[in-house]
């Protein structure tokens, strides 16, 4: 009840700012192809825009691998010191077996 009673008061109220908005709206302003800030078509352009995307996508590819080889270093430094937690685990088990011979 009090929910209704709520929005039945506050709908004149939007109603007025929503009217207020509507006198203020402007329109966006179009841009021809060519001008500063137009949005670029993505099929095609020139020559030095093609050059600078593949310079780009050639370094991101560089930090890419660089980085999957530092991955793959920590990755092995990570199998060895296991290997060695592995060995001494097994050397201090043989020592508690029970009498030495």
């Amino acid at each position: 009840m009090y929910r209704q009673a709520l929005s039945k008061a506050v709908r004149p109220a939007l109603r007025s700012s929503l009217q207020s908005r509507a006198a203020f709206s402007t329109t966006t302003r179009a841009m021809a192809g060519g001008d500063t800030g137009a949005p670029r078509s993505t099929g095609s352009g020139d020559a030095f825009t093609k050059r600078e995307k593949a310079n780009e996508d050639y370094a991101i590819r560089m930090r890419e691998k660089e980085k999957l080889m530092e991955l793959k270093k920590k990755l092995a430094e990570q199998h060895e010191h296991l290997k060695k937690l592995e060995d001494h685990i097994n050397e201090i088990s043989k020592g508690q077996g029970g009498e030495q011979k």
